[in-house]
């Protein structure tokens, strides 16, 4: 079935992202009709639907040209988005030296999410030149504004000392805010804070909800940690991990 919506039924950004939750093909009908008429939010949610293959076949090089088109009008997130994109290299070949130039761009601007990416890239050293101390101010900054992933690197920062003065009782704040503000990494962190000061239940708590919402890649890891943990339990919760790595492994595996 098609869907024909007229000029005068255009959406906001907020009603559009809402109903592709109900409906990502009507949406997508609904989106481009929008970002044609020049509404810079629904330009920059087509880049993402397209992106995503969401309501809309999947096409990398036309989600990066909608996400410059946005960018270009001081859409913030669409500017990150096109830093991702190079990042990654989705529809451009990866160089993570332009990446870099898009996230600045947002995160002088004020978005957490570009913080946090120039962050990421500074602090290993991609496409520009390793700078801790500006990678834990651009953290520092997204997490006093909300960004759950930043104030678990914040605590790291501080838990660890490096460009700072270590600060224990810092870190495990933040640790717990990430936790409580979804952040599986910030999770497992606040998780082994508990597990040091042996308050094993509350971990197993936080590890639960570190299993129910992390990646691949970060649930292998942390699997292979909690495996030679010296509480009974905990080494317990690592077969929980291992069983869910096997499950998206197999996910993952193309068909025979």
């Amino acid at each position: 079935m098609s869907f024909q919506l007229r000029r005068e039924e255009i959406l906001s950004g907020e009603q559009l992202s809402a109903m592709l939750e109900e409906s990502p093909a009507r949406a997508a009908q609904a989106i481009l009709l929008a970002a044609g008429e020049g509404e810079v939010e629904a330009q920059a949610l087509l880049g993402q639907i397209l992106l995503d293959g969401q309501g809309i076949a999947k096409d990398q090089p036309l989600a990066l040209r909608w996400f410059g088109i946005a960018a270009g009008r001081g859409h913030l997130m669409a500017r990150n988005m096109l830093g991702r994109c190079h990042e990654h290299g989705w529809g451009v070949a990866a160089d993570a030296s332009v990446a870099a130039q898009h996230y600045r761009i947002a995160a002088e601007a004020g978005l957490d999410w570009a913080m946090y990416n120039l962050a990421n890239l500074l602090a290993t050293g991609r496409g520009v030149a390793v700078d801790h101390l500006q990678a834990l101010a651009l953290y520092r900054r997204a997490a006093e504004v909300g960004h759950a992933k930043s104030m678990n690197l914040l605590g790291r920062y501080l838990e660890e000392g490096q460009v700072c003065a270590a600060d224990p009782v810092a870190a495990r704040d933040w640790y717990r805010r990430a936790a409580e503000g979804g952040d599986f990494r910030g999770q497992f962190s606040y998780a082994a804070v508990l597990a040091d000061e042996g308050r094993i239940d509350e971990a197993l708590k936080w590890l639960a909800e570190a299993l129910a919402n992390g990646n691949l890649a970060f649930l292998r890891v942390s699997s292979q940690s909690l495996l030679v943990s010296r509480h009974p339990d905990i080494r317990s919760m690592a077969q929980a991990y291992c069983r869910r790595v096997s499950q998206l492994d197999a996910q993952n595996s193309p068909g025979i």
